[in-house]
């Protein structure tokens, strides 16, 4: 009995350990994906306007809800069909045709946490594609595309939480929890044990 009391205070020192090595766990998990790098990189020079546009992100985006918009110096937008999400990248294919000048990609995407994140960049055309026009319907190809608020090329910004709460959140809670009530228990058996060897 007397060496189950020496070793009583290291095994409650290792569960305390565990438990906040679970808790530095599911820490960094709450954290968002962040945009690592755009094709064309913001600010780049390109001989013409490429047929596509991407951005890279540090984890794999939901396949839900991503949106691209470009749009040329006039306003004009040249995103074409749908987002395609291959691994962690992002690409939006653009309409042929479009003219010299700046360009600028808004996109939004869900992060791999559930949380929508956005940004922009822009890079500039040195000359026109072959057979270059204004796009039709050009006013409004672009209604899908949410509003982009994000002030700063490639910075990534968190909308208002949404009602249903921060899910990764309460999984810090319920691992907290767990942890507080496996110390409370084994301190209550531990109490126990003494108390009958005592008698």
């Amino acid at each position: 009995m007397g060496s189950f009391r020496r070793r009583l205070p290291g095994f409650l020192l290792g569960l305390a350990v565990f438990a906040a090595a679970l808790l530095g766990l599911a820490g960094p998990a709450s954290a968002h994906d962040a945009a690592e790098s755009s094709s064309p990189a913001q600010g780049a020079t390109v001989p013409a306007p490429p047929d596509r546009v991407s951005v890279t992100f540090s984890q794999k985006p939901l396949g839900i809800g991503a949106s691209f918009s470009v749009k040329d110096a006039s306003g004009a937008e040249w995103a074409d069909g749908p987002v395609e999400i291959v691994d962690n990248v992002a690409t939006q294919k653009l309409k042929n045709g479009g003219p010299a000048g700046k360009y600028t990609v808004a996109w939004r995407v869900v992060s791999s946490d559930s949380h929508p994140i956005e940004g922009t960049f822009s890079f500039t055309a040195a000359g026109a594609a072959s057979g270059s026009t204004a796009p039709s319907g050009s006013t409004t190809a672009a209604a899908s595309v949410p509003a982009i608020t994000t002030p700063q090329p490639g910075v990534t910004s968190e909308p208002e939480p949404a009602g249903d709460g921060q899910p990764f959140q309460w999984s810090i809670v319920i691992f907290a929890a767990v942890a507080v009530g496996l110390l409370a228990t084994l301190a209550f058996l531990a109490r126990r044990r003494l108390g009958a060897g005592g008698e």
